[in-house]
C-alpha cells in the first residue's frame, strides 16, 4: 500500500522560510515523478512544483519560481520543497503526490497517489 506523508508545515512570518518533506513508501520511488500542490481555503488545488522520475527536470508555478526549490533523495524515498521569501498568499495546505508516468506534470489528474497534506500559514 502506498503512503505519502508530509511534514514540515507551520506558521511563519512573511519573508521567512520553511522546508516541507514528503516520505514515500509502498512504491518504487525512483520510477515516479513527484509533485507538490497546494490548496488555499475557498480555492481550487494548484500546482506548485514537480520533479520528473529521472530527477533531472523540475518545473515550478510562476508564482513560486525563484523562491521555492524541489529536490528528492532516492536513497531515502523523500521529496522536499524548500520555500524561501514566503508571502501571505502562500498560505495553504501543501500536498505531495506521485505520478507513475514519470513526467512531472502540472496536471493534478495525472497523479495517482496523494498525501494528506501539511498546513503552511504565512503571517503578514
Amino acid at each position: 500500500q502506498v503512503h505519502l506523508v508530509e511534514s514540515g508545515g507551520g506558521l511563519v512570518q512573511a519573508g521567512g522560510s520553511l522546508r516541507l518533506s514528503c516520505a514515500a513508501s509502498g512504491l518504487t520511488f525512483s520510477t515516479y515523478a513527484m509533485g507538490w500542490f497546494r490548496q488555499a481555503p475557498g480555492k481550487e488545488r494548484e500546482f506548485v512544483a514537480a520533479i520528473n522520475w529521472l530527477r533531472r527536470y523540475s518545473s515550478y508555478a510562476n508564482s513560486v519560481k525563484g523562491r521555492f526549490t524541489i529536490s528528492s533523495d532516492n536513497a531515502k524515498n523523500t521529496v522536499s520543497l524548500q520555500m524561501n521569501s514566503l508571502k501571505p498568499e502562500d498560505t495553504a495546505v501543501y500536498s505531495c503526490a506521485a505520478d507513475s508516468l514519470g513526467a512531472g506534470s502540472q496536471n493534478d489528474k495525472e497523479y495517482e497517489y496523494w498525501g494528506q497534506g501539511t498546513q503552511v500559514t504565512v503571517s503578514s
